[in-house]
């Protein structure tokens, strides 16, 4: 008899169980308001299931334990929010030169600075596209249901570890800390990723030559080849170079292994959006207010539709386009002064009204603000 594995939680809970399915074996990370609770439930749960946890010094230092972690084989994590996500940055470049699988979660708060450490906020969707310094490759998704926080926790190791690259789950205090009844999958039905490996084990000594996707083929270490990794610009051996046609190539190979798979990464809904004449964008939990505003228009005659990026970035450019087109008004809510709106206006230009609705008070964005916006009032 195959009995469902129901739970009622928290966001953040339902994030650590995500974690777990996809085989997470390690976590580094710091205490801190509202993610705190991820880092709460690994401690008992990894090491339940072989795993290992440590609480490092700072976020700097759990940015680089995940590293370490990674490039000797473990599914490896950490989560933070706003100020412990500035923290990381450095050595998330490192990582996204490496290309070294991993999974970054921010449960947002607002800010800047230490801002509102218990309120809600979508502050940090550009930091998390561009925090780093550099043109690197990021992959960035934003679930919005509990029940979503646990698909997309595996979904974000199954990509770290398909393309060797940092992931970036972007939460917030709402949906990381709502409790909703949720299902777990079976664990023997979950296909997960695991990454790339090179022909053969022994003196593998072309680190960074890529496979048919662009991935590097990067033996784990202690798996007995000798190899170099560096956040410097570097060939196929991984040692630094000064060749102006390598780290040309290296910086294109980046973004291209990103790029040339967004059908493979790329998520997103479209509720109610082909006969829809004024389009709403939302992303996260605010998402949950614009369907519930979307439903009240359209009972009350207007046709109003509803897209919502489960990836943020790399942008699905071509499902924002469609879903846009012959739209007469887009609304944008956002927690923040208007982040994402502006990947939106680059890709929509200026032929079609967008409206802005932005909040950063620390509480959320209602149907109600929303519905005003599409009402013009």
């Amino acid at each position: 008899m195959n009995t469902k594995r129901v739970r009622f939680v928290q966001g953040n809970e339902a994030c650590a169980l995500g974690a777990i399915d996809a085989g997470c074996n390690f976590f580094g990370g710091y205490p801190i308001s509202p993610s705190s609770e991820i880092a709460e439930q690994l401690s008992a749960l990894l090491p339940r299931h072989e795993g290992k946890f440590i609480q490092m010094e700072d976020e700097i230092g759990a940015m680089g334990a995940v590293i370490g972690a990674a490039l000797a084989g473990a599914k490896s994590m950490t989560a933070t929010s706003g100020p412990g996500f500035s923290l990381k940055q450095e050595n998330l470049g490192m990582a996204c030169m490496a290309e070294v699988p991993c999974v970054i979660v921010n449960v947002m708060r607002g800010g800047p600075s230490t801002g509102a450490p218990t309120s809600p906020a979508q502050a940090d969707v550009l930091q998390a596209r561009w925090g780093t310094h550099g043109d690197h490759p990021i992959i960035v998704t934003a679930p919005t249901t509990v029940q979503e926080i646990y698909h997309e926790s595996i979904r974000a190791f199954n990509l770290a570890e398909r393309f060797r690259n940092p992931v970036v789950l972007l939460l917030d205090e709402i949906n990381g800390h709502m409790r909703e009844k949720i299902e777990l999958c079976d664990p023997a039905e979950i296909e997960l990723w695991h990454r790339p490996k090179p022909p053969v084990d022994k003196n593998w000594e072309r680190p960074y030559e890529r496979n048919e996707e662009g991935v590097p083929l990067i033996p784990n270490f202690g798996t007995g080849s000798r190899f170099h990794v560096t956040g410097l610009d570097h060939g196929l051996t991984g040692f630094p170079t000064g060749d102006p046609k390598i780290r040309q190539a290296l910086h294109h190979a980046l973004i291209a292994k990103i790029e040339d798979n967004r059908p493979l990464i790329l998520k997103n809904e479209a509720y109610m959006v082909d006969d829809a004449e004024s389009l709403i964008i939302a992303y996260g939990s605010t998402a949950r207010s614009a369907r519930r505003a979307a439903d009240i228009l359209r009972k009350e005659g207007r046709k109003v539709g509803l897209f919502r990026p489960l990836t943020l970035f790399p942008t699905p450019e071509e499902d924002i386009l469609r879903a846009a087109a012959g739209k007469k008004l887009i609304v944008v809510p956002e927690m923040n002064l208007g982040q994402y709106v502006l990947v939106l206006r680059r890709i929509l230009g200026r032929d079609i009204p967008i409206i802005q609705v932005n909040r950063t008070d620390g509480d959320p964005i209602t149907p109600d603000q929303i519905i005003a916006a599409v009402q013009g009032r």
